[in-house]
């Protein structure tokens, strides 16, 4: 049986979350057009059989922090890159590879083969979105992150074909089959880490808190998405408490909207996912500055 770890690893609504839940086949992640959705190392488990275990690793994108909480998401990205056996670095294939592709890069590299104890064996490149690109723009994001890699690999004495290329489309699935076979090919000889009906690590708090969130991205305005972060308070089946807290007494009253439709709205779509019978109870609380707040973080778990 093969069994391994696979990170994937990128900038900031490059398509990851969407990726891991295409591979594994079914939601493990929440996913949103906001940058910075993803804030936790989440675990996406892909059963083949008894011939195969491929574990994912869902990391934050990798971007330039303008707050304390930004700092600790890409410590938690750069923190799942060790002792993981293999690197998926994700790119997006309408965007030219700019200077934060190119530090996932050389992360990524810098995790490969002459990276010392717990290096990874391999880094596969993924540029992703190849359904909304056309062919050309898709070479030639192929072409520039081929000599992006061979560039970084040089000087960190790592053979040039050390990278393996693939376009996809989380999407819609184009490629996504192709990029499963080899990443279970690639995985080494081993025992499965899960049982065969685990798919996720994700704690069920987590995961409702994260349903919650992601219902409210899809709802609110642009300037709101890193100022909202949300976890469940209480848990007695099937009452579920979650507190969805914001920065500012403006940010509140978007959240909530005219006569509660926010609220409602976006408590329905997350019942929906849950158990027949869950009552879910939303709770709006302000507190300044939550993001550069130490206490606060560490109390959310981030």
């Amino acid at each position: 049986m093969r069994s391994g770890f696979v990170a994937l690893v990128g900038r900031p609504n490059v398509g990851k979350s969407t990726l891991v839940n295409a591979l594994v086949g079914t939601k493990v992640a929440i996913t949103s057009p906001r940058p910075n959705t993803t804030r936790h190392r989440i675990l996406g488990v892909l059963h083949q059989g008894d011939d195969a275990q491929v574990v994912f690793v869902d990391t934050p994108g990798v971007h330039r922090p303008r707050s304390a909480l930004g700092t600790r998401l890409n410590e938690t990205a750069a923190d799942a890159l060790c002792d993981v056996d293999l690197i998926v670095a994700v790119v997006d294939a309408t965007a030219a590879v700019g200077p934060g592709d190119r530090t996932v890069l050389e992360r990524a590299v810098g995790h490969v083969h002459g990276g010392g104890d717990g290096a990874a064996a391999g880094l596969i490149v993924v540029v992703n979105k190849v359904d909304r690109a056309r062919e050309d723009q898709v070479l030639e994001r192929l072409a520039e992150v081929h000599e992006a890699v061979d560039a970084l690999a040089g000087p960190a004495g790592l053979p040039a074909p050390g990278a393996e290329y693939f376009p996809v489309s989380a999407r819609t699935g184009r490629g996504v089959a192709e990029l499963r076979t080899h990443l279970v090919d690639r995985v080494p000889e081993g025992p499965p880490f899960f049982p065969p009906d685990v798919v996720t690590d994700t704690p069920e708090a987590l995961w409702v808190a994260e349903l919650v969130r992601e219902q409210l991205l899809a709802r609110t305005r642009d300037e709101l998405p890193h100022a909202i972060t949300c976890r469940v308070t209480e848990w007695e089946w099937p009452h579920i408490r979650v507190e969805i807290i914001v920065e500012r007494d403006s940010q509140k009253a978007i959240v909530i909207g005219k006569g509660g439709e926010v609220l409602k709205a976006v408590g329905t779509a997350v019942r929906e996912a849950l158990p027949e019978g869950a009552y879910l109870d939303l709770h709006v609380t302000v507190e300044r500055r939550w993001q550069n707040r130490a206490e606060m973080l560490d109390r959310l778990g981030y």
